[in-house]
């Protein structure tokens, strides 16, 4: 099956043409195990189902690739280990894609996880100034950038163990020089997460 019928868009003219578009558009970064998933977990669970959304972009990335290896997509949706294993081939198929069109994936979330009917997006996983570019030229006043920080400590001690080949990449430092984030977020075991989603909550109001 060719890669463009494993991730059937149908998103390019709803964005063209869709005059429901989202209110808020929360574009979230950090490194591995910096703790994005968690915090947007509880963000989308403070807001409520009705009005938010989570788009993940690795999402059509690990469902092909779970019907490919006949792999656990729930799993690889995870934070666990298992993903862990298979992340680096996942990253360097997707990146031979994005190659050709950077918003591929982009796209394919957002119809993946039928998102035009929700004011609010947040999307958990942005990790490319490509990433950033697409959604702001399409949605340019919808969008805030997040970033989520925390020292190499304390992500070693929620498990991150550097790897070459993940952690000298592209995916994992192409937005290391931006500066002129929205909101940047200190997501260490001291921080309070009420502070942090109240902070979260004043860029969507």
């Amino acid at each position: 099956m060719a890669i463009e019928q494993a991730l059937e868009v149908r998103a390019v003219m709803k964005i063209m043409n869709n005059s429901t578009k989202p209110e808020r558009i929360l574009l979230f970064s950090g490194k591995r195990k910096s703790g994005k998933d968690y915090i947007t977990d509880i963000l989308y669970n403070r807001i409520g189902a009705q009005r938010s959304t989570i788009i993940r972009l690795s999402g059509p990335i690990k469902t092909h690739w779970s019907k490919s290896l006949d792999l656990d997509v729930n799993q690889l949706l995870g934070s666990g280990e298992y993903k862990e294993k298979y992340r680096l081939e996942m990253a360097k198929w997707s990146e031979d894609i994005r190659r050709k069109d950077y918003g591929y994936f982009c796209r394919a979330a957002i119809d993946m996880y039928n998102a035009w009917d929700k004011p609010v997006w947040i999307i958990s996983d942005i990790r490319r100034k490509t990433d950033i570019k697409w959604f702001t030229e399409n949605f340019e006043d919808a969008c805030k950038t997040v970033r989520i920080v925390c020292s190499q400590e304390i992500r070693q001690k929620r498990g991150w163990v550097y790897t070459p080949g993940i952690d000298d990449s592209e995916t994992e430092c192409d937005l290391d020089n931006i500066s002129n984030w929205d909101i940047v977020l200190e997501n260490n075991d001291g921080n309070d997460i009420e502070v942090i989603l109240q902070q979260l909550l004043g860029l969507i109001s």
